[in-house]
């Protein structure tokens, strides 16, 4: 395996922790947008700052991580995706702004703001990751150039494109809702823990059926990635995420709470890595290789030693965090209480 190899390797561990730890976080904003108004909307409400409060800024290491890799690691890369992608990576970024604006004011801000401040937060939980998704569907069906200067609006608005940013919110809806389950379920709050359990299961289907559409638009604009998805090894991930997904249904229909996180997990991983697979050896596919994006071998063994380092500091301070939260052990924000109190 070389450099190159093992910087890419690297950079889609960092794409796979961002998919999963900051889709959760937007999918619970979407849950927050859906929630409604009464009782009910405010218990949801209050479980999703319990839940993401303590860490839904940590998450987004994880972005700055893979932009930091992508342009040391692979400039051509990163040139042709800037250049070409502009709109909808500016459009994701704005709606990163505006979400952790809307979360944090509506904590911060008395009374009449809080409305809008929350549907703010919930609105660009759903339109960041569509447009994230929008990307990826553009890669994959070879819009982007290797050169970079691609269509700037027909590069991400075919079908490809569209359905994958559907299915970046489905799967984050999902995630999320997943996530939630669980947490409802050690606060002890077993009618929230079946609210959630029932969206999970309603999205599945929704992803399911998306999924279904993305094979087919997979089959007509980006043929070597269904192709490399259906070949070893590929068609094993695509498979072991089959069967985390059906073993993470039956946990839901079943009632049980233990390792349906894992098996939800599993399954989106297992398709993370499974482009990855399919794409292979290409970043653009059939237009730019690994070894053709790489920077020289000093600035790869510089993203090598890094990443080894960051390893040792930054992810044992990380797991900390998500443990500790996951204990309820740190302050976070309630979406009941900061209502009749004032910012501390």
């Amino acid at each position: 395996m070389s450099k190159a190899d093992v910087c890419a390797a690297i950079l889609w561990i960092g794409v796979t922790l961002y998919a999963v730890f900051g889709g959760a976080d937007f999918g619970a904003g979407m849950w927050d947008l859906l929630s409604g108004s009464g009782e009910r909307a405010d218990r949801v409400r209050g479980q999703i700052d319990r839940s993401i409060g303590p860490v839904w800024e940590a998450n987004h290491v994880w972005l700055i991580f893979v932009l930091v890799v992508l342009w040391t690691a692979f400039p051509p890369l990163f040139s042709a995706v800037m250049t070409t992608l502009y709109i909808p990576l500016a459009l994701a970024a704005l709606g990163i702004v505006l979400r952790g604006s809307g979360f944090a004011f509506r904590h911060a801000l008395p009374g009449p703001v809080q409305g809008p401040a929350s549907r703010v937060f919930g609105i660009s939980s759903v339109l960041t990751p569509f447009f994230m998704g929008t990307v990826v569907g553009a890669v994959a069906s070879g819009q982007v150039p290797a050169g970079g200067d691609g269509d700037p609006t027909g590069s991400w608005t075919g079908l490809l494109p569209l359905v994958t940013g559907g299915l970046f919110v489905a799967v984050a809806a999902y995630t999320s809702a997943v996530f939630l389950v669980r947490d409802s379920a050690a606060a002890g709050d077993r009618e929230l823990r079946d609210y959630f359990a029932r969206r999970a299961l309603a999205v599945a289907v929704l992803a399911g059926i998306g999924a279904v559409i993305g094979v087919i638009a997979l089959h007509h604009d980006a043929r070597y990635v269904y192709d490399g998805l259906t070949s070893w090894p590929g068609i094993a991930l695509v498979i072991v995420s089959a069967v985390c997904g059906l073993a993470a249904l039956g946990l839901l229909f079943a009632g049980r709470d233990r390792g349906i996180r894992p098996a939800a997990v599993g399954a989106a991983v297992a398709v993370i890595w499974g482009y990855f697979a399919g794409a292979f050896p290409y970043v653009l596919p059939t237009s730019l290789t690994i070894s053709g994006a790489a920077a020289t071998s000093a600035s790869l063994t510089s993203v090598i030693v890094v990443f080894g380092v960051a390893a040792l500091v930054v992810i044992p301070s990380l797991i900390l965090l998500f443990t500790l939260s996951q204990r309820q052990a740190l302050e976070a924000y309630s979406a009941t209480s900061d209502r009749t109190s004032p910012p501390r």
